[in-house]
């Protein structure tokens, strides 16, 4: 894996068994390079979500390889693998998991706690992201008083509690109207430029995926279509259709 690749999946495949198997991924192979933002699409039952928790260590592939900030996930016992998560890795969901009995300051400190920083440094660091995400004024209010934007803004700060060099974010605008996931999109997208996190957004949207500089497309467990955006041309495509392991035509 290149230092420069933030995430690597090597002929990945991930199979469900039960009364009827599911082929969830189908050898599957793809490199993230460090920075990049990416959206991976694709209809219900593609593989969207199983790829984003094999490269979030929450589950285990059936074959293959996933590399994630040069470790090979494979190879780590579940502490392991908790570790990966704790140390490298941000996720953001679709329905915000915040604690409805803590305040958006104690859910953002919530990671920093259980990592053993003392109560200073965690309400330091939770009101620095609080205030990077334009909620300085509610740090003391329950999520219940708060708008659904306001919520995911909340879980995004939480997400970047450690500043993770890997951001994972299943349909952040899904749970939200049109106007506010505009504005969540809109903060995801200043973030990434100012923190230079490495982002994948799992999204049925796709305003989400064209405001990404990569989205790949996926179809029965397999891409189908990978397709980068050239900064310098912010409408500009370049395609990549795969008919292999990481092969393209």
């Amino acid at each position: 894996m290149s230092t420069a690749t933030a995430i690597e999946l090597d002929r990945v495949t991930k199979q469900f068994e039960g009364k009827r198997n599911v082929m969830a991924l189908d050898s599957v192979s793809l490199a993230i390079p460090r920075g990049e933002m990416v959206a991976i699409i694709g209809p219900s039952g593609s593989g969207k979500s199983t790829l984003l928790n094999l490269i979030g260590g929450l589950d285990r592939p059936s074959a293959g390889h996933v590399r994630v900030d040069g470790e090979e996930l494979s190879n780590l016992s579940d502490d392991g693998l908790t570790k990966v998560r704790r140390d490298k890795i941000g996720f953001i969901f679709q329905f915000f998991n915040l604690l409805p009995t803590l305040s958006c300051l104690e859910n953002v400190g919530l990671p920093l706690h259980l990592r053993g920083w003392t109560r200073k440094k965690v309400d330091e660091r939770a009101r620095e992201l609080l205030d990077l995400v334009q909620l300085g004024a509610r740090m003391q209010h329950l999520p219940d008083e708060l708008s659904g934007g306001e919520r995911q803004r909340v879980a995004i700060a939480r997400a970047l509690s450690i500043y993770p060099p890997i951001l994972l974010a299943d349909e952040p605008t899904g749970n939200l109207d049109t106007h506010t996931g505009a504005e969540i999109l809109t903060l995801i997208r200043d973030l990434h430029a100012r923190l230079k996190s490495t982002v994948v957004i799992v999204t049925h949207d796709m305003n989400v995926a064209q405001s990404c500089e990569r989205t790949i497309a996926l179809r029965d467990g397999a891409i189908v279509e990978d397709v980068r955006r050239r900064a310098a041309s912010p409408g500009e495509d370049v395609r990549r259709k795969h008919t292999g392991v990481g092969a393209p035509e």
